[in-house]
């Protein structure tokens, strides 16, 4: 499995809005794989390490955002080494780093931020040269995603590209009108026991926006995602059984090239939409 941890009181505290977990999902989806896990600490130095302790007795390839500087209310490096039960110390090739970056300005204070549990290795910074460090498969980069970003890249294209595309994923979505929930979940059981390699979701909405701001009629996106030829015959079998109780149904606008859900009236026939038509 894939995990982030994002570390920071300014998160926490709502000074600073995340942008690394949205950013991660990405730059893995580029690359065939998936978030499995996530999870956001604060600056706290206990919690940090038995975070990473538990972590890093899994097999989990995990990406730690935050807090390896060198400044007071930075614990990442210092919790990283006891949580794997080894001293930091200065690593030589990111000192050649800090001094190449900083010439005779490559203050001690400075140098502490190459300072890593013994046995990391590097990971290149192409922003400023000051780098992040990986101990086995757990890689830990700066909170600015500006340098954060290109550092888990280099990870994923220097450590894993062995796992980049090893298993198609699609996934597809109706959305559904006058149906409560409840009213979905036997589709939803009925197409996983059907179909062995997909997953069903179902996420219901209110017709209001992040402001609250009425946007369309309640609804919900119900769908499925796995592997691709299951994935189109379980989403056929949902489009039937919605139409089985009564339900109305039409593709997500992305999919449909429509305009954008309203009350779930249809205007005009077409294979986004249905009538309620016979089974």
């Amino acid at each position: 499995m894939i995990g982030g941890i994002i570390i920071g009181d300014e998160i926490m505290r709502g000074k600073r809005e995340d942008k690394h977990f949205r950013k991660l999902i990405e730059l893995l989806a580029a690359r065939g794989l998936k978030l499995d896990w996530a999870q956001y600490l604060g600056d706290s130095p206990a919690l940090i390490t038995e975070t990473l302790r538990r972590s890093l007795a899994t097999p989990d390839i995990v990406f730690c955002f935050g807090g390896i500087g060198a400044t007071p209310d930075d614990h990442t490096r210092q919790c990283a080494a006891a949580a794997v039960g080894v001293d930091l110390a200065l690593h030589a090739e990111a000192e050649a780093e800090i001094r190449a970056r900083f010439g005779d300005e490559a203050t001690p204070q400075r140098l502490k931020m190459g300072e890593f549990p013994i046995g990391s290795h590097i990971i290149p910074n192409p922003y400023n040269r000051i780098p992040g460090f990986s101990v086995g498969d757990h890689h830990f980069v700066p909170g600015f995603p500006v340098m954060a970003w290109p550092m888990v890249e280099w990870v994923l294209d220097h450590r894993y590209a062995a796992l980049f595309h090893r298993e198609a994923e699609a996934e597809a979505a109706i959305i559904v009108f006058d149906l409560p929930e409840s009213s979905v979940t036997p589709i939803m059981e009925q197409v996983e026991s059907t179909y062995a390699r997909v997953k069903s979701f179902s996420l219901p909405s209110m017709g209001e926006d992040e402001r609250g701001r009425r946007v369309g009629g309640r609804h919900i996106e119900l769908g499925v995602r796995g592997e691709p030829g299951e994935v189109a015959l379980a989403i056929a079998q949902m489009k039937l059984a919605v139409v089985a109780i009564q339900g109305r149904w039409q593709l997500p606008v992305a999919s449909a090239g429509a305009a954008p859900v309203g009350d779930g009236t249809k205007e005009g026939a077409g294979e986004g939409t249905n009538e309620k038509a016979p089974v």
